[in-house]
């Protein structure tokens, strides 16, 4: 019989090469975790390098033709064990990544769990739905924060 509990989901995401697992495949694995599996495995080197590759990553996902002349700054705050702040800067069909919060003013702040970033990156979570059900925030541009997802090509599992 299967050891379906925590620690062994954890010990088998930190063996994982987060580099080498395609943003589909990364869809599936998030698609067949419940939210508190989801919390559960996003603690200290783990979270880590988890943020670390999707905030890695969205620079590849930027679909810069969708954008057009967009110029914005997006601050996301994911709360868990720790707060974890990103930024991610578009303009002139660019899109930058920094981690940290910057003194720049930021045009929306995205504020959400562990889980529930996980579920948005992945194409597991309706980002109306999440934000109706007060488990995503938005402080700012809220049109910007709704038309997000057409900016990036989000993995569907």
């Amino acid at each position: 019989m299967a050891d379906n509990s925590s620690g062994n989901l954890t010990g088998e995401l930190a063996a994982l090469d987060f580099a080498a697992v395609s943003p589909p495949e990364f869809a599936r694995i998030v698609k067949g975790l419940s939210a508190r599996q989801l919390g559960e495995v996003m603690h200290g080197e783990l979270r880590a390098r988890v943020l670390g590759e999707v905030f890695g990553r969205m620079r590849q996902q930027f679909r810069p033709e969708a954008a057009g002349p967009l110029r914005a700054l997006i601050r996301w705050k994911i709360t868990g064990d720790t707060d974890e702040v990103y930024e991610t800067a578009i303009a002139d069909g660019v899109c930058t990544v920094s981690a940290g919060r910057s003194d720049a003013e930021p045009r929306t702040t995205l504020v959400m769990g562990d889980a529930e970033f996980l579920k948005l990156v992945s194409g597991n979570g309706n980002p109306v739905t999440m934000f109706m059900m007060r488990k995503l925030k938005v402080a700012g541009d809220v049109g910007l924060a709704s038309g997000l997802t057409r900016y990036f090509d989000i993995p569907k599992a």
